[in-house]
């Protein structure tokens, strides 16, 4: 290829014949390289099209430091044949020569230093961007905040934000417990990355994904009349029976009125389940909890599991987020954690 000034063509072509294809085709933006459509070279702002991409800019910098094609391709790792392909992609799409190989080395034209000197600038600001992005990641990173209803605060969030420590030592998590709807509330305002509920359904505005399943248990003290029966209690008779419960929002609470179809007024309303739980067990009455919650309870027989008949008391755990928006960063190694 020729190295001099005037040396506008295309690889392997006159020098008039590619000047006069790029005043044709309206500059650089108008040659017939690459395989490119008319629209797409028409399309207005179309960069792509018009622009070499970093990888391209990259290797033409590598060359001209190297003054080696070969040296180049090496130092970025592909081989021979593809950084000369490479090279005669980015020139075609220019338009003009960029590189003279010769077995003494490659060197780069007039117009090819003149390119390079473009692309340095072109190359400096992409790792600039990248240094800008990696630093929102950095900041993203540094902070996990989560909002989970009782249950999954008390009894399943523990082992996993234990595990998460092991992944990302250097994230700070601050856990928000409260009822569903509360968790709803805190994961709109934007005080909560993610959530996790165990309601019936997924609260307006969120996406979610299940994440595990329970069952909810009815349970009494052991002198409590219900844990002598010999026979499954009714589910009428457990909806209408005042019991320890959760407040308004709970995850617990939605769940067993939608399985009865409606509740009693509460025997006592308590605002989490360690208090429900420790209620049931002074024998202040019956309740409706969470297996994972009464696990040691049953096991020490300060509660006994009571049998319920017609009511179908499972329910989802699941993570949610605002809609549209899912979790990334610690956010998304969290769900990845609790579905392992």
């Amino acid at each position: 290829m020729s190295s001099g000034a005037g040396s506008t063509g295309r690889p392997g072509g006159g020098g008039t014949e590619g000047a006069r294809s790029g005043r044709s085709g309206g500059g650089l933006g108008g040659r017939s390289g690459g395989g490119q459509s008319g629209r797409e070279r028409d399309v207005p702002g179309s960069l792509t099209h018009r622009v070499p991409d970093l990888g391209a800019l990259e290797l033409l910098l590598a060359v001209a430091r190297l003054r080696s094609l070969g040296g180049a391709a090496r130092e970025l790792g592909i081989t021979q044949p593809a950084a000369s392909s490479r090279v005669r992609s980015m020139e075609r799409q220019l338009g003009v020569a960029l590189v003279d190989r010769s077995p003494r080395g490659s060197r780069l034209t007039d117009a090819g230093a003149l390119v390079t000197d473009w692309a340095r600038r072109i190359v400096e600001a992409a790792e600039a961007f990248d240094a800008g992005a990696q630093a929102l990641r950095d900041r993203r990173d540094s902070r996990l905040r989560v909002a989970a209803s009782m249950t999954i605060a008390e009894y399943l969030l523990p082992g996993w934000l234990v595990a998460l420590r092991t992944q990302l030592p250097d994230t700070a998590v601050s856990l928000l417990a409260g009822n569903s709807a509360a968790v709803a509330e805190r994961l709109l305002a934007d005080e909560a990355d993610v959530g996790f509920v165990e309601g019936v359904s997924v609260p307006a505005g969120l996406d979610s994904a299940v994440i595990g399943h329970d069952r909810l248990v009815v349970v009494a003290a052991p002198g409590h009349p219900w844990a002598r029966r010999r026979k499954p209690l009714p589910a009428a008779e457990l909806a209408a029976t005042p019991l320890i419960l959760r407040e308004k929002g709970s995850g617990t609470r939605q769940v067993l009125d939608a399985a009865l179809g409606g509740l009693a007024r509460p025997l006592i309303e308590l605002s989490s389940t360690t208090a429900v739980k420790a209620a049931a067990v002074g024998g202040a009455g019956p309740s409706v909890l969470s297996e994972l919650a009464v696990g040691e309870e049953l096991t020490t027989r300060r509660l006994v599991s009571v049998p319920v008949a017609g009511a179908a008391l499972a329910r989802d755990l699941r993570a949610v987020w605002p809609t549209g928006h899912r979790p990334t960063g610690p956010a998304r190694r969290l769900l990845s954690l609790t579905q392992g």
